[in-house]
């Protein structure tokens, strides 16, 4: 621990200061929720202090005991020392609102999907009270079925994942939110469990990390599963599966969206004919894809 910090940091303010320094000489990787060394500092002192991060200024001057001094500056060494993402420290991960548990059993949550449910699909979904079944496809920490199943409250939500550990971790988040009832977690290899079950949604945020960058990514995803990250040569692997195989398990009017990152290039080479709507997102119209069942093969 660094004795010189503990022994002059006073205030929140101290420790944000001392905090945004290190984080900026170590050259760390902000990308699971944060933009900057000041956002990832904010996030992890105030939540490990169980105050909003959204009223920083208002504690900015509060002092620390010397409990709090110790425990953030092991916090803010392990950041450091170990390249752990803030959200694993913590065991806490924010996404459009919604707190959600997470550790290492899980990807972090982060979706653009997640940027368009607040607005019910529409007007993708012309009647969102009438949606009675969703599918969250590679539901990781079941961000997204809980999101889908607050969103559309009369729908049943069937949570897919093949990671038993990540079926875990949505286990308690499902639980967190009272949804017990509403969500059923499924272990299965995309839809391989799921026989003849149709859905009026699917939602599906899936591996689509290339082999190439899989070895270049910052240290900070290397904590994260591989499984949830690798997507193949172009990205690409399960969502050509998942548009291969959708069409059956969609209602007539049913709709399919997916998160593809980088990978809209290679998809529209594999499928030239299929007609994607390409949805806006924070970062750009490449991001998400919306297909309709009538359209999809198969």
């Amino acid at each position: 621990m660094n004795i010189d910090a503990k022994a002059n940091l006073r205030t929140i303010r101290d420790a944000l200061r001392f905090a945004v320094t290190r984080f900026s000489e170590a050259n760390l990787f902000y990308g699971h929720g944060q933009i900057d060394a000041f956002d990832e500092a904010s996030f992890l002192i105030m939540r490990a202090l169980s105050l909003p991060v959204e009223r920083l200024d208002i504690f900015l001057d509060a002092f620390l005991t010397i409990g709090e001094i110790n425990s953030l500056l092991q916090l803010i060494e392990r950041r450091v020392r170990s390249r752990m993402p803030a959200a694993y420290l913590l065991n806490e991960a924010w996404l459009q609102g919604y707190r959600f548990y997470v550790d290492t059993r899980c990807i972090i949550p982060r979706s653009f999907i997640a940027e368009l449910l607040p607005d019910e699909l529409q007007p993708w979904v012309e009647n969102p009270a009438a949606v009675r079944r969703v599918l969250d496809l590679c539901t990781g920490s079941g961000c997204l079925a809980v999101m889908s199943a607050n969103v559309f409250p009369n729908a049943q939500i069937d949570a897919v994942d093949l990671s038993i550990d990540a079926l875990a971790v949505a286990t308690r988040n499902i639980d967190d939110y009272g949804l017990r009832a509403r969500v059923n977690l499924i272990c299965s290899n995309l839809f391989d469990a799921l026989g003849g079950q149709r859905y009026d949604i699917i939602l599906c945020n899936p591996p689509y990390v290339t082999n190439a960058s899989i070895g270049q990514l910052p240290a900070e995803y290397r904590h994260e599963p591989r499984m949830a990250l690798a997507g193949g040569d172009d990205g690409m692997d399960l969502v050509r599966t998942i548009v291969g195989q959708a069409r059956a398990h969609l209602e007539p009017d049913g709709c399919l969206f997916v998160e593809v990152g980088d990978g809209r290039d290679a998809l529209e080479q594999s499928f030239p004919d299929l007609p994607l709507t390409w949805l806006t997102t924070s970062a750009g119209d490449s991001m998400v894809f919306l297909a309709h069942r009538q359209d999809l093969p198969g």
